[in-house]
């Protein structure tokens, strides 16, 4: 992520911790998608940035939303787009969910499971469902796998299910992991998709959509080693695009493609403005030294991937003077609430002092629905948007 004019300016202009977020440049990111992917409809996973200035944002550029629960459904519904382009897409909800969901109005459900149609059945009669295949999960820093989808063989008994009971099996969905990193994860998902297609046209099974879920990467990451990450984006979209060309030359009936990016909308167009808690040097067991940055934020109030990321930092009141190698850490006592340090150190101002700014990039997705309110007494981060404008 580079910072713009407008978004530096926000920064500077802080004088306590908070995040930024750059509309502007969520709404390029989405407008670039589209360019990328023609004719794809967008369901933004709300779950990357329940903030209702990008969901307002978003849906004035004509996206839809994604919710994984009632809650979700009803600050979707806030923005003013209708109830058809909310896509309840969490396979795990209740029947007081699925109830509730369909008194706001949805009318499309993922599902992965006999019981799970049964109860749509009961409490959203008339729906649509999408049911969720299974996925590996290779390739991705969150894999996403066992917890949600089905085998191809599960899926074809679930549609047939769905359709004996009323609903409307309207689709097919997967997930290929979160943040994934190959082009080879979409080529599998797509096979995988072509095989299901087959099987429930030739048992009178006519899908009309297929969900790929989200999985589009975010650019401005460093893993936990340290090392930037360069997902193959042109490739990707590549496949994707062939991908949709394979699905509809398979189909017996017209198809139409839903998508639920999170992160690759938001991530790289949220930097936090936080400061530093205190460096510290401190001998360990091995008699090895050991620099330590802690931040006034990390696991639990904004930087809750820090399990498999290093957020990039800039310590804009230090440039151009001497590092040194530190771990970088929250201000919890919690031991979790830091980089991996075992293999990793960042360069951190060897000068810096408690209360000087520290400016984290791509920060925006999963910043404000991960953080607590308030563990350990430290709180909430707020937020400020800025649209260039």
């Amino acid at each position: 992520m580079e910072l713009n004019a407008h978004v530096r300016a926000a920064l500077e202009a802080a004088d306590e911790d908070r995040i930024v977020f750059d509309l502007a440049g969520i709404e390029a990111q989405y407008d670039a998608l589209l360019r990328e992917l023609p004719g794809i409809a967008v369901r933004f996973a709300m779950k990357a940035c329940p903030v209702d200035e990008v969901l307002g944002a978003l849906a004035a550029r004509g996206s839809g939303f994604d919710a994984a629960s009632p809650n979700e459904i009803a600050q979707a519904l806030g923005t003013g787009v209708p109830a058809d382009r909310i896509h309840y897409g969490n396979t795990i909800k209740s029947d007081g969910n699925i109830a509730d969901a369909h008194r706001l109005g949805i009318r499309d459900f993922a599902t992965d499971s006999l019981e799970d149609v049964a109860a749509i059945a009961a409490h959203a009669p008339g729906s649509r469902v999408f049911c969720r295949l299974a996925t590996s999960g290779d390739g991705a820093l969150w894999g996403l796998s066992r917890k949600f989808g089905c085998s191809g063989t599960d899926a074809v008994l679930v549609m047939e299910a769905a359709r004996a009971a009323g609903l409307t099996p309207a689709g097919l969905s997967v997930h290929v992991g979160s943040q994934q990193m190959t082009s080879e994860a979409w080529q599998d998902a797509f096979e995988q998709l072509a095989d299901v297609l087959t099987v429930l046209n030739g048992r009178g099974v006519f899908p009309d959509h297929i969900n790929l879920g989200g999985g589009l990467p975010a650019l401005g990451y460093v893993d936990s080693r340290g090392t930037p990450l360069d997902p193959p984006v042109d490739k990707i979209f590549a496949v994707i695009r062939e991908g949709f060309e394979r699905l509809a030359a398979v189909s017996e009936s017209p198809l139409d493609f839903v998508m639920e990016p999170g992160r690759h909308l938001v991530a790289d167009h949220g930097a936090i403005r936080a400061h530093v808690a205190r460096l510290s040097s401190r001998k360990q067991l091995d008699g090895e030294r050991e620099h330590w940055l802690y931040l006034s934020c990390g696991k639990f109030n904004g930087l809750y991937e820090m399990d498999q990321l290093q957020y990039r930092l800039l310590f804009p009141s230090h440039p151009g003077t001497e590092n040194v190698p530190a771990v970088v850490a929250g201000p919890t006592c919690d031991s979790d609430d830091a980089y991996d340090h075992e293999h990793s150190r960042v360069p951190v101002p060897a000068s810096a002092a408690s209360g000087d700014p520290v400016w984290i990039l791509s920060g925006g997705a999963y910043a404000t629905g991960y953080m607590t309110q308030g563990f350990n007494g430290f709180d909430p981060l707020p937020y400020t948007c800025v649209d260039g404008g």
